[in-house]
């Protein structure tokens, strides 16, 4: 009460003697502030209440829940700075209401990492994995190295996916390799076996080139690993990266070919060449190193292995008649400016599949499967685009459906939810359902394969 009666006598003070028009000046202003902070409050509201109507909408559509490398928020330090949202160069993962941030379209990340950088309070981790959802990941302490002494993983494999955190994580193991000791008997061949030409083996290649190790950079296909299967025009969203022995690389949006262009200069400058078409399939422990075995027979003799391989590197197939030893049928799409007046049929559902319709759709007639009856774990972006032909005529599109035998000039569907048979025709088939993860292979050398329940990735900080 007493607060109240100080108020008015200041206010009563602060206005005696004023003229009418100081008055109305003075009643200008208050109105003004009121009207500002009231539309801000209206704002802030607003804002919450679409946001949470997202995370709604998200839920029902079944794409809240993350499925890959996403952010986790400890609520305990957050400030509600909004620099999480600011920097996630996608739409709408993450919002702000209440004073702090939330995660809206989780099945849309795709692990970029921005937001962990941006937050100014380290509020955010990130992770693989939910509650309710684990993720099986090989068993990694934080050296990167595996239950099975001298065997270390980076990149992908180890659950760590886009181009920039692979390159970061392969330069690190490849330090950690180095600082272990092991590389102290040259009674091997080599000191390391990096199996995998991708992101992450090609920046422990240089890493290794940098510590003058003697060492041997293998793919099963060829330079580029997983990224060299992408179709040629795709966009490859990425951060700044820095490759050992060539500098800092600024790519925000690019293609496939400028970075198999900027690997390739970056491995010829240092006279690092990949054994490429050497496909792994044994790694045999003895005495003091391994034993790393090719496919054809060929024995590499090693101190240690940096395994950067994919965790989709062998493509899932369909599994029906006429797809084995068939001419016509694909697993990835590298020139899809070559294809004129064909009919295609393209199966899958996310980026892949919608991307190889979109750039095929102009010369040829392009049907479109998928086994659910909408497109949800694509990004924003592919999905507007395909939806949009599909608008256009120039995507048909056959929802709800499997391929269930592949002939000659035509393939054969099944709708799944009224069993009717639809049959199509057609020249080629690309086929991307993601890939076979290489657990038997992993378990075959004694690693151990984990579920994983909100496991936090070891990343670091810019």
């Amino acid at each position: 009460m007493w607060g109240y009666h100080w108020l008015w006598a200041f206010i009563g003070y602060s206005i005696s003697g004023l003229t009418l028009i100081e008055l109305s000046i003075y009643a200008a202003i208050i109105a003004f502030c009121t009207l500002v902070v009231v539309w801000y409050l209206y704002r802030v509201k607003r804002g919450e209440e679409i946001l949470h109507q997202k995370i709604e909408d998200a839920k029902k559509a079944g794409i809240h829940e993350p499925v890959s490398l996403h952010p986790e928020i400890n609520y305990d330090i957050c400030i509600g700075s909004g620099a999480c949202v600011l920097a996630c160069p996608e739409k709408d993962i993450l919002g702000l209401a209440n004073g702090r941030g939330y995660i809206v379209n989780g099945a849309e990340c795709i692990g970029h990492g921005a937001c962990f950088h941006a937050c100014p309070v380290e509020a955010i981790s990130l992770v693989l994995g939910t509650e309710k959802r684990g993720v099986e990941l090989p068993h990694i302490n934080h050296n990167y190295e595996t239950n099975v002494q001298g065997i270390f993983i980076a990149g992908e494999l180890g659950g760590m996916g886009l181009i920039r955190n692979c390159v970061e994580q392969g330069m690190v193991a490849m330090e950690e390799i180095v600082k272990t000791g092991y590389l102290r008997d040259h009674q091997r061949d080599y000191d390391c076996i990096i199996v995998g030409a991708g992101p992450a083996g090609i920046s422990a290649a240089l890493t290794a080139k940098k510590h003058g190790l003697r060492f041997q950079l293998v793919d099963q296909d060829t330079l580029g690993g997983t990224v060299y299967s992408f179709p040629r025009v795709k966009l490859v969203m990425t951060q700044p990266m820095y490759l050992p022995l060539y500098g800092h690389v600024k790519l925000y949006e690019t293609n496939k070919d400028e970075l198999l262009r900027i690997w390739r200069e970056a491995l010829g400058k240092n006279n690092i060449t990949v054994r490429e078409k050497f496909r792994v399939v044994d790694v045999r422990h003895e005495e003091g190193g391994f034993r790393v075995i090719s496919a054809d027979g060929e024995e590499l003799s090693t101190r240690t292995v940096l395994l950067a391989i994919g965790r989709r590197g062998t493509p899932r197939k369909l599994g029906v008649p006429g797809e084995e030893g068939s001419d016509k049928v694909f697993y990835r799409l590298l020139d899809p400016e070559l294809m004129k007046g064909k009919n295609i049929l393209v199966v899958g559902g996310g980026d892949s599949a919608l991307e190889a319709s979109l750039m095929l759709m102009d010369q040829n007639t392009v049907y479109h499967s998928y086994r659910r009856d909408a497109i949800a774990r694509a990004k924003p972006k592919n999905r507007q685009k395909f939806y949009r032909a599909i608008e256009e005529g120039k995507i048909r599109i056959l929802w709800n459906t499997n391929v269930t035998e592949i002939r000659p000039t035509e393939v054969q569907l099944i709708n799944n939810k009224t069993q009717e048979t639809i049959v199509v025709p057609n020249d080629y088939v690309y086929v991307f359902i993601g890939g076979v993860l290489p657990n038997a292979f992993l378990e075959k050398i004694g690693i151990k394969i984990l579920k994983r329940f909100r496991y936090t990735v070891k990343t670091y900080r810019n």
